[in-house]
C-alpha cells in the first residue's frame, strides 16, 4: 500500500509503498479516506514537541476519517473518524492507505458531512467545542472572546460559541483579513492583533470592542492572552489551548483575584473516548446543517511532502488534507 512516510525529523514525509498493517486483538483496520495535516503533526515530527522527538521513520496523521475494513467491534464499511498517537508514541498513523486504531477509538460518522471536510474540522473542531463546553463552561447569554479567529481552531470557535449560545462573540487574530472572515462567521466585533503589541496598549485595544467577556478561547498564549485575562468579567475564564504567539502569559494577581477568575489549561489528550464521540456528534450535525464550516485544500497522498511544506509555510488556506 502507499503511505507518507517521514524518515528524518524536519524533513517533510515522502509517498512510499510500505506493507499493509495487520490488526492485533482490540485493533481494527480502516480504510484511509482523508487525513488532514495539523499544527500538531508538525510539531511532533519537527523533533521538538512536549512529546520528545519520535521514533524514525513512522507514518505521521494524528487524526484520520476513513471506513472499516475489519472490527471485533464495528460492522465492515461503517464510516469512522479516529485519532491516532502518531509523533507522540511509537506507532504509524493516519495518513497512509490503511490503518490500525483501537476499536474503542473509532468514532462511527452518519456520512452526511463530505470525508475531506470533516477531516479538516477534526481534532482542532473538537478542541474548539469542548475548551467552550467542558473546560469552559460557556453558558448561554455570555460574551465570549476567541483569540486567533483566524485559524481553524479560532474558526471554529467563533461559529461554536454562538451555536452554544453566547450572547455576544469577538475575534482578534493578526492576519490582514481576519476581520472580514470573523465578521463573515457572525463575530459581533474584532480586535485586530500586531506584532508589536505591548500587553498594556492591546488590553486597552481590547476593551474598547469587547468591554468585558466571561470567557476567552486561546490558542496563543503570549501578549494576546495577557491583554485578554485584563478584559475578564467577575467569574470569567480564560482557556488556553496552545502558545503561537508565545509560551508564557503574564496575569495581574489582584486582578485575578478580586473577581474570582480562573486561567484553564485545556488538551484533547485528557479527553474520554464518550467526551470525543459527544462532541464529533455535535460537529457533524452543524456541519451537515451547514452551520459550521472551515477552509481546506485537498491534495493526494502522492503530494504529501508538497502539502505538508505548503502548511508549514502558511501557504495553504484553512487546513490541508490528504486523500487516499
Amino acid at each position: 500500500m502507499r503511505a507518507a512516510r517521514l524518515h528524518t525529523c524536519g524533513e517533510p514525509p515522502q509517498a512510499i509503498d510500505v506493507p499493509e498493517p495487520l490488526p492485533g486483538e482490540g485493533r481494527a483496520l480502516v480504510a484511509v479516506s482523508a487525513a488532514p495535516i495539523t499544527p500538531l503533526d508538525l510539531l511532533c515530527a519537527s523533533g521538538t514537541s512536549y512529546f520528545g522527538e519520535p521514533a524514525t521513520p513512522y507514518v505521521p496523521g494524528v487524526q484520520g476519517v476513513g471506513t472499516v475494513v475489519a472490527s471485533a467491534v464495528h460492522a465492515p464499511g461503517t464510516r469512522v473518524w479516529f485519532p491516532t498517537s502518531a509523533g507522540m508514541a511509537p506507532g504509524d498513523g493516519a495518513m497512509a492507505e490503511r490503518a490500525v486504531v483501537p476499536d474503542a477509538d473509532l468514532v462511527p460518522l452518519t456520512g452526511r458531512v463530505d470525508d475531506v471536510h470533516l477531516a479538516a474540522l477534526g481534532l482542532s473542531a473538537i478542541a474548539a467545542w469542548t475548551a467552550l463546553t467542558l473546560t469552559g463552561r460557556l453558558e448561554a447569554g455570555e460574551r465570549v472572546l476567541v483569540l486567533g479567529s483566524s485559524g481553524v481552531v479560532g474558526r471554529v470557535g467563533l461559529q461554536a460559541a454562538r451555536l452554544i449560545g453566547a450572547g455576544a462573540v469577538f475575534g482578534a487574530a493578526l492576519e490582514p483579513t481576519a476581520d472580514g472572515d470573523a465578521a463573515a462567521l457572525g463575530a459581533d466585533g474584532f480586535v485586530p492583533l500586531r506584532r508589536e503589541d505591548d500587553v498594556a496598549e492591546l488590553a486597552a485595544r481590547m476593551r474598547e470592542v469587547v468591554g468585558e467577556v466571561d470567557l476567552v478561547l486561546d490558542p496563543l498564549c503570549g501578549v494576546p492572552a495577557s491583554a485578554a485575562l485584563l478584559c475578564l468579567a467577575p467569574r470569567g475564564r480564560l482557556v488556553n489551548l496552545g502558545s503561537s504567539a508565545g509560551e508564557v502569559a503574564t496575569f495581574s494577581s489582584a486582578h485575578l483575584r478580586s473577581g474570582t477568575r480562573r486561567v484553564l489549561g485545556y488538551t484533547n489528550n485528557d479527553l474520554t473516548a464518550e467526551e470525543r464521540r459527544a462532541a464529533m456528534a455535535a460537529i457533524e450535525a452543524h456541519a451537515a446543517a451547514g452551520r459550521l464550516a472551515v477552509p481546506y485544500e485537498a491534495f493526494p497522498l502522492e503530494d504529501a511532502a508538497e502539502a505538508w511544506t505548503r502548511q508549514q509555510r502558511g501557504e495553504v488556506h484553512g487546513r490541508a488534507v490528504l486523500t487516499l
